[in-house]
């Protein structure tokens, strides 16, 4: 059994929780409204510069996140770090700013750094996890390391070899179907890689689009960002697999989509279908 035991508060297997990046304008109100309006139960807030929740004010940030989304009846399920690394000082001060709100999980997505072997980046990583765990072991948070595409652990054995030495409680796996897709791992063979750390599922969608034409000396591609339907990754098998294993936990729908004037449809139809797969 993976590590969360949650039902949402509809009795669901699963939590529908949705990441709010694409949304940085709004305000926490505003916010609140339109995720309880399209349907989620739950929202992954952006701890970064611009943001409604900025770094330099994360405690009294996310104390006023987690009241305006209470009055939605939405709960706040896990936090973004910045998107450089670990950081063990400021993700230090960030686990006590979610103990204190009863977060549970920060998503981190760490990097190797430009020039550095891979094996040595593992290490540098395990040691910043490292030096976070008696933090962790004070409170109730989790620290989730994402597999994400480019200098980064990017498939879930790299995920599992990075983060298998710790305990799940304090350190676990946010397997993220987009990348994994884009990666080419098949859905039951990455989440059996990391189920024994699991503690939250992301649910994105991408191909790659040929960036030059056919007769470039050297072919380039881009990632595009698409809907959950018609990506590399088949949610119906990562819906099929959780299911079948008893998944009772998050799934985060990112909003990622790299056409910016479809944010709000693509992320309403998604959801219609992500919770079709999970009967």
């Amino acid at each position: 059994m993976a590590l969360l035991e949650d039902r949402d508060m509809n009795g669901e297997q699963v939590t529908f929780s949705v990441f709010t990046k694409p949304w940085k304008m709004l305000s926490l109100g505003e916010l609140g409204a339109l995720v309880r309006g399209v349907g989620f139960d739950a929202v992954e807030l952006p701890v970064r510069p611009g943001y409604q929740v900025q770094p330099e004010a994360m405690e009294t940030g996310l104390k006023e996140a987690v009241r305006a989304f209470a009055d939605e009846g939405v709960v706040v399920k896990s936090v973004a770090a910045p998107t450089d690394g670990v950081r063990p000082g400021f993700t230090g001060e960030l686990i006590g700013a979610c103990a204190e709100n009863a977060i549970p999980v920060i998503r981190v997505f760490p990097f190797i750094r430009p020039g550095e072997p891979y094996l040595e980046g593992e290490a540098r990583v395990q040691n910043e996890l490292e030096s976070l765990l008696p933090l962790l072991e004070q409170s109730r948070v989790t620290v989730g390391v994402q597999n994400h595409c480019g200098p980064c652990f990017t498939g879930a054995m790299h995920l599992r070899h990075l983060i298998e030495r710790f305990d799940p409680k304090h350190v676990g796996a946010i397997l993220d179907a987009g990348h994994t897709g884009l990666s080419g791992e098949e859905p039951e063979h990455a989440i059996d890689m990391v189920w024994s750390h699991l503690c939250m599922v992301n649910l994105k969608n991408a191909f790659r689009k040929l960036r030059t034409g056919p007769e470039a000396e050297q072919a380039e591609w881009q990632v595009y960002w698409t809907s959950g339907r018609h990506g590399l990754s088949d949610w119906r098998r990562y819906a099929a697999e959780l299911t079948r294993r008893q998944w009772r936990g998050v799934v985060c729908l990112t909003a990622e989509y790299s056409d910016p004037n479809s944010v709000d449809r693509l992320i309403a139809e998604d959801l219609r279908f992500a919770r079709s797969l999970f009967v």
